[in-house]
């Protein structure tokens, strides 16, 4: 493609194929698949957030379809963003449900009874500025709508609709971000209510009686204690008996006589949704595992940058490397020290991590004649530079978990000469930075 061009994945069973790695891969030179669903920031700041697919309650989720739990965990991470106002893009392949509410007619499309509900739900709570979509395969550009109650709501952006049909739209955009916030509230004469006034109504009623369900449990917690005690996990906590000896306290663990109940141990740690990389996952692709250990698994990249690109995959899942175990960390190293030999006659290898994406560590091979692990160094430096990315080298005898706590989002580069690079992610971070 003469310029970067990004899409959406497969809406149903015979497109499939063509999308190799539902977490994203590059197609072809300068054409990029998103993945299912995820956030892509400019280097200039615009903020798109993307849900590939057609909604599906089946479990387990077909390739081309998304789910509650993509909609949740989408909104998830967006919403936990401090101050967050809305994204300035939003891309799904499905119409929004009743986005025709209060606004002009979209001809022959009956917004009540196509789209997706979940898209509406998603639509409601990131406040897209625009919002595209093409699965009806018809033109339609609906009135601008509010994000607020007037009066009642301090003013916010408005939304734009447009579903695309066979022909292209352009238009000019400046990133919320670079906007004046008086200049981003403006509200156009054709403005209209929100068409997911129902569903924002319902949210609010939630949270609502959600805040009143954690202030019900705190109340609950701290008057009676010994109710909570497993759920809670407290690994200090004491508790007084009720039924005898008054006013001494008695540790809970579990050796108090009478008490032959041992303390349940901890559970593995379980994916939030389908996992394409868990070993005994449905969705594994196993035609391309290369090697079984005892923890860990090497599989070929589906969407592999070059014909030797490999993962190496904890069979548990993990959420990051900072989460794994010692016997795992050491089958890793086994690995990691396997490949170098195997890639030392004609090439280098650098191998990634972005936490939050998959649980597996990227072993990328280049080819001695096309850069040397310096060459390797220095691009990722420079494209750090150039994104504003803050790229730290930590020295090379340093552990992963010294410099990054768990459940800290990071990105980590390891070259075979043993200098690594890492970042700590305390915003948006670009999906495809890596590759």
């Amino acid at each position: 493609a003469p310029i970067p061009t990004y899409v959406l994945g497969a809406n149903d069973q015979d497109t499939v194929r063509y999308f190799p790695d539902a977490s994203g891969c590059e197609l072809a030179e300068n054409i990029t698949y998103l993945g299912r669903r995820g956030i892509f920031s400019g280097t200039s700041g615009l903020q798109i957030a993307y849900l590939s697919g057609t909604e599906s309650q089946d479990e387990p989720v077909p390739a081309y379809s998304f789910s509650s739990k993509d909609v949740t965990e989408l909104k998830a991470s967006l919403l936990s963003t401090p101050k967050f106002k809305g994204v300035d893009i939003l891309l799904t392949s499905p119409w929004p449900r009743d986005v025709g509410n209060f606004g002009n007619s979209p001809g022959e499309i009956d917004t009540k009874k196509c789209g997706s509900a979940l898209v509406s739900n998603l639509a409601a709570s990131v406040k897209p500025r625009y919002h595209f979509a093409a699965l009806e395969k018809a033109y339609y550009e609906r009135l601008p709508y509010r994000n607020h109650i007037v009066l009642q709501e301090t003013p916010q952006h408005v939304s734009r609709f447009i579903a695309l049909a066979d022909y292209l739209y352009a238009f000019s955009i400046i990133p919320m971000s670079l906007m004046d916030p008086a200049e981003l509230v403006k509200q156009p004469q054709d403005v209209t209510e929100n068409p997911y006034q129902k569903l924002r109504k319902e949210a609010h009623k939630a949270k609502t009686l959600m805040c009143a369900e954690v202030l019900l449990y705190f109340v609950c917690a701290i008057c009676f204690p010994f109710l909570f005690s497993e759920s809670l996990e407290w690994s200090c906590q004491f508790f007084f008996d009720l039924n005898k000896n008054q006013g001494k306290k008695r540790p809970s663990n579990g050796k108090e006589k009478g008490n032959s109940q041992p303390k349940q141990a901890k559970k593995p740690p379980q994916p939030t949704g389908p996992c394409w990389f868990c070993l005994a996952s449905p969705e594994v692709e196993k035609h391309l595992v290369v090697s079984v250990g005892t923890h860990c698994y090497l599989a070929l990249a589906k969407g592999g940058l070059l014909p030797d690109h490999v993962l190496i995959l904890p069979i548990g899942h993990y959420q990051s490397v900072v989460d794994l175990s010692s016997e795992v960390v050491e089958e890793v190293t086994k690995y990691k020290s396997v490949l170098k030999e195997f890639f030392r006659s004609n090439k280098w290898f650098v191998f990634s991590r972005y936490e939050n994406v998959v649980h597996a560590l990227q072993v990328i091979p280049v080819p001695l004649d096309l850069c040397t692990s310096e060459d390797i160094k220095e691009s990722f430096i420079v494209q750090a530079q150039e994104q504003q990315i803050e790229l730290l080298e930590i020295p090379e005898h340093s552990d992963i978990k010294q410099v990054a706590q768990p459940g800290t989002p990071y990105f980590y580069v390891e070259l075979d000469t043993g200098e690594k690079l890492f970042h700590r992610i305390r915003k948006s971070f670009p999906l495809q930075f890596g590759r």
